[in-house]
Parts: C-alpha cells; structure tokens; sequence
C-alpha cells in the first residue's frame, strides 16, 4: 500500500495561507509598509482563485478621490515608467511624500462563486529633516519678552526642534536660573525678560531620527538699553510748540468772528452798552435850545 506524501513546510505555509475557500482569496504579507524618500517600495498583494485561470488585477489609491494606479494591464498617470507588477505585488520606485498613502489591490475572478477580493496596504514615505525655517529678532530691549522660532515643515514624521546659543546647547529643563522656555515639539524660544547676557548667535536644529539632523544658519540677536535721542527730544518739542501756536491762532480767528461762545456774550454785551450809550444822548432840538438858555 503506498502512503500518501508528506506535505512540505512551503506547501504547509501556503495552506494555512490560502485556506480552502470557494472564492477567490486575495491577502498581503505586510499591510504597512514604510520606506525612506527616494527609494523603492514594495506593495504586497497575493491571491489564490478556485477555478479563474486569469483574473483581473486593479490597484487603488485612495484620498479625496480615488484613483487607478494599474488597470487593464498598464500604470496610468505619475505611475507611468516608474512601477513594475511581479503576479499581483506591485513595486514603486523612487517615491516621494506625494506617494504616502492608502493602496487597494482588487482581484476579479469572473469564474469564482465570489468573484472580488482585495486587501489594503498603507504607505508611508519617511522624509528626513530639512534645513529649518528660523526666526531670530536682531534686537530686543532690555527687560522685555523675545521670541524665537523655528519651523520645518517636509520632515515626516514632524521634527523636534533644540536650540544652540553661540554653539552651546539650551537646556530644555525648566529649572529656577532659565529664564526662557523651549517648547521641542514647535521650536518656540521664549524669554520672558531679556538680559545682556543673552545676547549672542541663535541657531535651531530639526531632527526627526531619518537621516542627519540639519540647522539654520546662525543669526546674532542684540540686546538695548532704552536711550533718549536729543534729536527725538527736540523734534518732539517744536511739534508740541507749534501746535499750541496753532491752537492760540485758532482761539482768536474764533473769536474775531464770533464762533465760540464765550466771545459771542462778550460781542453781546459790548453791543448792548453802545445800544444804552446811544439811547441817552438828547436828540430833540428844543429841549437842547431850553438847555443853552438855562446855562446863560
């Protein structure tokens, strides 16, 4: 009697892989995939039809709106010349961040009781850390609050931020002597008073553990005392002089012409007084006559 033959690990594998379906069975042997920018990524994508001999193969991406990466047996648009198909498992090469995202395999077998499968595969393009964007004030008053900045904004995953003053790392410990905070997740630096001592070369650091870290090129921040400037001190005292001459012109012209009130009693009175002045004087002719001949 001859014994039945013993199943190999490979056959084993593919077994557990593959379970005895009556439909077409699509799956990946690595649903997230991570790859550094530039370089080439592998989308998984396996499949076992019960009776199909050639199924259909689209692949996916999805975002605001979905589009074909590989249909009717060709890459369509930015995949074109750049992408290659082994079976169903899909290579990209040379990605970039725009290539991030989430990848569908479909499989059609027309001939199978189900005829689609699919499985999922996430991408994710690790950027390293750019040359950061800095902000450095060139110069800040004694005793008042400063702020710098530093942003980068390709690096994936988000960079932290330190900063170097005069080469010399700052400490990010809130510790009683500092008075400043960093905040490594935005890169603000934040002083809440500004002393001589702090003047000096600012410069930031972006790094996100994807290759080297990279810096901005150093910018020096002076600090000043507040001085009065004898050229600000008289142009603001001849600007204070000529208006108030301005205004004493302003205040006669009113009264001349009788604007303001004040002058308008005034105008008022002294008319009502000639009006009197006036009302008194004789005006008959014999009553004047009567008046010589008394004094005779």
């Amino acid at each position: 009697m001859r014994r039945a033959p013993l199943l190999t690990f490979s056959a084993l594998l593919t077994l557990l892989q593959f379970p005895y379906s009556v439909s077409v069975t699509v799956m990946t042997s690595k649903p997230k995939v991570e790859v550094h920018e530039n370089t080439n990524a592998v989308l998984s994508c396996e499949f076992r039809t019960e009776k199909e001999i050639n199924p259909r193969i689209e692949w996916k991406k999805k975002g605001k709106d979905v589009s074909y990466v590989y249909f009717d047996g060709e890459f369509t648009g930015s995949f074109k010349g750049r992408a290659s198909i082994d079976g169903a498992t899909v290579t990209l090469r040379g990605v970039t961040q725009k290539d991030s995202g989430v990848y569908h395999c479909e499989v059609t077998a027309r001939h199978d009781k189900i005829r689609l499968g699919e499985v999922s595969v996430s991408l994710s393009v690790l950027v390293p850390p750019h040359a950061p964007s800095c902000q450095v004030p060139e110069t800040a008053m004694r005793g008042s609050a400063a702020e710098l900045h530093c942003k980068d904004k390709l690096s994936v995953p988000p960079a932290t931020y330190s900063w170097y003053k005069d080469n010399k790392l700052l400490s990010t410990a809130h510790l009683p002597d500092i008075n400043y905070s960093l905040d490594p997740k935005t890169g603000t630096l934040k002083f809440k008073s500004v002393s001589k001592s702090d003047a000096g070369q600012y410069r930031c650091e972006a790094s996100n553990g994807i290759g080297a870290p990279k810096s901005c090129a150093g910018q020096h921040m002076k600090i000043t005392e507040f001085e009065l400037n004898l050229t600000l001190v008289i142009a603001v005292g001849v600007g204070a002089a000529l208006l108030l001459l301005s205004c004493c012109l302003a205040i006669c012209l009113c009264c001349r012409r009788g604007c303001c009130r004040c002058c308008r009693k005034e105008k008022k009175k002294r008319t009502q007084k000639r009006h009197i002045t006036k009302h008194r004087t004789p005006t008959d002719p014999r009553h004047y006559r009567h008046t010589q001949s008394f004094m005779i």
